[in-house]
Parts: structure tokens; C-alpha cells; sequence
């Protein structure tokens, strides 16, 4: 084991307890896992939501061998009341990690750091380790995990028995979820396999669990495996690092010549599919709730049959009954429930439409000038308002060279149209700042914008928000061989921000970024300064639907606007001038609507292109001020 490098902090929210949770859950969600890895790295705080919160109310319950603490809000480190919890910050350190998703992952990194041998816990992590790595707001996935169902399961064990009838939605959503077939890293093989198997009429051995897995089991309980499936099989190996066994593993020569279109499709064993992930441990508290309350409320899960398959199969993994029992879950044993008549089972279509995959086709036939001219007839065309300082810039030469963005793999022509980014963005931005203002560097990657401010203009507070670790990491290797005292790293998704602040920035912020960066402005009616990119990428999500201004809803409908998207991204070098000039005209429309947009909420905004404009395709630039 090796010894913990500094002391991390970690700040869970607590606004109350029932039966065995701690409210809220994205709280209890964050002990189970601590429980589950065997995990003593973090001195744990809770952080009452309420007032007058007594140690005894809280202790009663908790995780059996977790020392934790109380603490107020405002006895928090400053950068941690900038953010949602849980969050986790290195002691009396500026770098703090927020948001489930991204706390989860980070235990379960240093978890295996600490102990090369947990390599089970490492395997949470799931395929190339990206399980909920994704946002949640472009990836459903992660929304519904991290989000939709913990919330779900909170509102419907607060509701009167009236108003809890249904159940909910994203419940409904996750039952379906679980129905469809699986995608998984080189499936070909496994579904040859199941081909075989279902050839020969044979049942797949069924492992015999592991050593801790009985241990677990209470005298005179009845042990239940899995019932038998290659999926299962395979799936337990890995749990269990046992090889899959001779006979599953050798094709026969029909099996092989079978077409791909023609194998069988795999079943869901775990919530992401065939493996056992962190998204499990994430769903695991939330469905224990919501399943303890409906067998209280004598209700009938007979619409809910792969839920109830996937909570009793969680419970066979090693080492779940052992942090249950540590948290004080007591886990239900469910019959098995059979697949309802088609009459009896609660209709699919009470789903909201905004918990759907938006399925608009986005491969359009023809090119964007019908939806142009569409516009012109209607008065609109790109504009673009003059640069307000064209020839200003930074002089590089006198700046250390950890202020460059030339520092790391970049190549001297990138670094020097980065160079040209930057003095677009720090001019606009020198302009609007004054002495003690809070500026975010919203999308910030390995912090070429931020890094720059902070050296500046020392008087200002500099906040680096950033989803991606080894980014975040790297800007503050950079800050640090800079001495800066004036600069905040978060790793974070932009919502679990919510500190004030004066201007936001963002460079390049990719496809829908750029609309929740200008959001977090127009919400703290702060100034921006933000740089488009990707265009091809933006489509409708649950919080933001295109058109974004009323006087292009009125003229365009969705899919004309996603044809203005698509064609927008088609600026590059390579591409025939014609064509780049139709992109950057559609580049314009696009950023012309989101600027009559934050124009309806009391904004003038200016769209302006970079200079020069051959620093970047992308080289349109928001300057907003409320």
C-alpha cells in the first residue's frame, strides 16, 4: 500500500436522513462506493443543507469504519463554495474536483493508486476507463445516472401516497434501457460464441462465485445465482478473474462464416451492458430506495422486470453485500418477475419526450442556400461589427515561457495562431475587466486562456473549469512554475459551477458549450467573451432547443437550422474559397441568432471576427455585456 501523497478533502451535502440514506443521495451514492472500495484516502465532511443539525442526527447511520465530520457552508474552502456537491479538494490546495461523476471517478483513481492490487476497482471505470466520463448534458447516459434518477427517486419518496402512484418516468426510462441489446468491445466474438451455444441447445456454465461472495451470505440464507447465460458467464469471469472457459472460446467453422448481421444480439447482464461498472454503484442506492418504498406501498414491480433481474444479479458481485452492510442497506431478496402481459404493463409511451434520444435525422440531402435565401427574403444575413482593437497584441517575446501556449507538443505554426487567439480574447477581455473582478475561463483545457489572464491582470481572481483531469493538470503544472496566487482550478461540468463571477471566457468552446457558457453569463449577468467551435455538433438537448432567438424561430424550423450547423463547420484551409465563404456565412447566421438571443435578455452583444482571420476556421468571437 502505498502512503497518500496529501491529505484529500472531500464535502458530501447532507439535508437529511431516512431509513438507511442519507439525503441527498448523490451523498449516500459517494459513501457506498467509499464502502465498496474499502477506501480511507478522504477525510469526509458533511455539509448540512438546513440549520441546527445536531452530530447525533447524522452519525447514527453512517458507513460502519468512516470518520466524518460536520462543517458549515461558509467554514468550506472558497473554492469549494463555488461549487455543487460532493466535491473533492487536496488540502489548503486551489485545485477542486465537483459533481458525482467526476468525485466517483476520482476515488476510484486513487483508490487503485494506492493499492496497485484493487484492480477490480480500477475495472469500475469500464471500456478505455470512460463510464460517465461524458457530460451529463450531451450524454443521455450520464444524465440519467447521475441526475434523472437519483432526483426521480427523491421526489417520489417525498410525495404524498396520492401524488406516488406512477412510477416515475426516468424509472420507466432505465427499465427500457436495460431491454436493449448490448454494445460492447469486440462483441463479434462473444456473439459467435452465444451463436454456438444456441446451436448446440447448451446452457453456459454458470461460475461458481468467489470466496468473499459466500462469505457474504448469512447462515440459512439462501445464495441465488444468476440464472445461465453466456452473457452471464462471461460477464462474472471478469468480475471473478477467471478465464473463460476452453469450450466457449473455440468456433466452430459454421459459426465463423455466419454474418455479422446474423449473430445473435447480447443481453444486458449490468446497467452499461455486459460488465459491472461505477454506473451500477451509482444506480444501486437510488433503486434500493425507490424499490423499499414500493414494497412498503404494496405496489406490483411486474413492470419492471429487468430492474428487478439487474438489483438481485448487483447483489451476487463481490463485495456489494459487504458495503451494503457497512451503509446499513438492507438489501431486499426480490422474487423472479416474469415479463407482464402487454395489457398490464404501465405504457412506454408515458415517457416524457425530453428523456428521449432526439432521433431527428441530421444527414440532410442539398446544400445550405435554400435555408439562406430563406432568410435573406426575411431581412437576415451575417453581420459581423468591426474588431474594436484589430492590431493589439501581446508581446510574447517578454512573457515566461510557461505563458506561452508554445510550451508542450505544440508545433510553432499552431502555437503562433494560437498566440493570435489569445490576443483576440485577452484584449477583448482587458477592456472589460477592472481591479478585484472574477473571471472563468469556462472550457478551459490546458488553461492557454486562463493562464494568460491570471499573469496579466493580478488583481483578478482567474477560474479554470474543465471536464478533462490530465488538461486541468497540466494548466496547473503550468501556474505553478508561474507562481500564480490569483487562479482556480475545477474539474468540473459547467453546472456544478455556481459561484458569482463578472466576465466569462471560453476559446473554442465545442457545439452546445458555447450556449451553456453564454447561459452561465446571462444567469450571473456577466459579461462574455466566447469563441464558437464545432458547429456540426450542436443539436437540441433537454435545456437548450435551436433556433435560440424568436426571430429565427419564426422563420426557421429545427432541421433548416441544423443544415446552417452542419455547414458552418465547413471552414478549413483545404476547402475551395467558395465553399469556405458559404461556411463562414453560415458560421455567422448561427452565432447571429444566439447573439439576438442573450440581446432578449438585456445584452448587447457584438459578433466579431478574429484577427487575423487565417489564426483559426473558426474565428468568430461574442463580446457580450449586460
Amino acid at each position: 500500500m502505498k502512503d497518500s501523497v496529501a491529505e484529500e478533502h472531500l464535502y458530501l451535502a447532507f439535508s437529511h436522513q431516512y431509513r438507511d440514506s442519507i439525503f441527498p443521495l448523490h451523498t449516500s451514492i459517494s459513501l457506498f462506493l467509499l464502502s465498496y472500495c474499502d477506501c480511507k484516502l478522504f477525510k469526509v465532511f458533511l455539509v448540512p443543507t438546513g440549520e441546527d443539525v445536531g452530530d447525533q442526527c447524522v452519525t447514527k447511520n453512517l458507513a460502519g469504519d468512516l470518520e466524518v465530520h460536520l462543517i458549515s457552508r461558509c467554514q468550506l474552502p472558497v473554492v469549494v463554495q463555488s461549487c455543487s456537491l460532493p466535491a473533492v479538494v487536496v488540502k489548503d490546495d486551489k485545485f477542486c474536483r465537483a459533481g458525482l461523476s467526476v468525485v466517483l471517478r476520482h476515488i476510484i483513481q486513487k483508490t487503485f493508486e494506492a493499492d496497485p492490487s484493487k484492480k477490480d476497482v480500477l475495472e469500475l471505470l469500464g471500456f478505455k476507463k470512460t463510464c460517465l466520463k461524458a457530460c451529463a448534458e450531451v450524454s443521455q447516459w450520464t444524465r440519467l445516472c447521475e441526475i434523472s434518477i437519483p432526483l426521480a427517486v427523491e421526489r417520489f419518496l417525498t410525495a404524498s401516497p396520492e401524488h406516488c402512484q406512477a412510477i416515475p418516468p426516468d424509472i420507466l426510462l432505465l427499465e427500457r434501457k436495460l431491454g436493449e441489446p448490448v454494445r460492447v468491445h469486440n462483441d463479434d466474438k462473444i456473439r459467435r460464441q452465444k451463436l454456438q451455444q444456441q446451436k448446440a441447445g447448451a446452457k453456459a456454465a454458470v461460475p461458481v462465485l468467489g470466496k468473499e461472495a459466500t462469505e457474504e451470505s448469512k447462515p440459512g440464507e439462501v445464495h441465488e445465482h444468476p440464472p445461465s447465460s453466456l452473457e452471464l458467464s462471461v460477464a462474472f469471469s471478469k468480475l471473478l478473474a477467471q478465464e473463460a472457459p476452453d469450450a466457449i472460446n473455440r468456433e466452430a467453422p459454421h459459426i465463423r462464416r455466419t454474418k455479422t448481421s446474423d449473430l445473435p444480439l447480447l443481453d444486458h447482464v449490468f446497467a452499461e451492458g455486459l460488465y459491472f461498472t461505477v454506473a451500477d454503484l451509482v444506480l444501486l442506492p437510488c433503486i434500493h430506495q425507490f424499490l423499499v418504498s414500493s414494497k412498503k406501498q404494496g405496489k406490483n414491480l411486474v413492470n419492471l422486470p429487468l430492474i428487478s433481474s439487474w438489483y438481485r444479479r448487483v447483489q451476487e458481485v463481490p463485495g456489494v453485500k459487504k458495503a451494503a452492510g457497512k451503509c446499513n442497506m438492507e438489501l431486499l431478496q426480490l422474487p423472479e418477475l416474469m415479463c407482464a402481459p402487454e395489457e398490464q404493463l404501465q405504457d412506454s409511451s408515458s415517457v416524457p419526450d425530453e428523456l428521449e434520444e432526439d432521433n431527428d435525422d441530421s444527414h440532410f440531402i442539398g446544400g445550405p442556400r435554400p435555408t439562406m435565401t430563406k432568410l435573406m427574403e426575411n431581412g437576415i444575413e451575417a453581420k459581423f461589427s468591426p474588431h474594436p482593437c484589430p492590431s493589439w497584441t501581446l508581446d510574447w517575446t517578454s512573457l515566461p515561457s510557461a505563458v506561452s501556449p508554445g510550451e508542450g507538443k505544440m508545433s510553432r505554426d499552431r502555437a503562433l495562431r494560437k498566440q493570435q487567439q489569445l490576443n483576440n480574447l485577452v484584449a477583448a477581455v482587458t477592456k472589460l475587466a477592472k481591479p478585484g473582478d472574477v473571471i472563468v475561463d469556462f472550457c478551459s483545457g490546458g488553461g492557454h486562456v486562463g493562464i494568460v489572464l491570471a499573469y496579466m491582470m493580478p488583481s483578478c481572481q482567474v477560474v479554470l473549469i474543465e471536464n478533462k483531469e490530465l488538461s486541468l493538470i497540466r494548466a496547473k503544472d503550468r501556474s505553478d512554475e508561474l507562481g500564480l496566487n490569483n487562479i482556480w482550478f475545477i474539474q468540473a461540468n459547467l453546472d456544478y459551477f455556481n459561484g458569482t463571477f463578472n466576465i466569462g471566457v471560453a476559446l473554442h468552446a465545442c457545439g452546445v458549450a458555447t450556449d451553456m457558457v453564454i447561459e452561465h453569463c446571462l444567469r450571473a449577468r456577466a459579461a462574455f467573451v466566447v469563441s464558437p467551435c464545432c458547429y456540426g455538433f450542436i443539436q437540441n438537448t433537454v435545456k437548450f432547443k435551436y433556433p435560440r432567438s424568436h426571430q429565427f424561430k419564426e422563420i426557421l424550423s429545427y432541421k433548416e437550422h441544423m443544415i446552417l450547423c452542419r455547414f458552418a463547420d465547413q471552414t478549413a484551409v483545404q476547402l475551395p474559397p467558395e465553399r469556405r465563404l458559404i461556411g463562414k456565412q453560415c458560421m455567422g447566421l448561427v452565432d447571429l441568432d444566439r447573439a439576438w438571443a442573450a440581446e432578449e435578455r438585456n445584452y448587447s452583444v457584438q459578433v466579431i471576427s478574429m484577427e487575423p482571420e487565417s489564426c483559426s476556421p473558426k474565428n468568430n468571437m461574442f463580446v457580450g455585456i449586460p
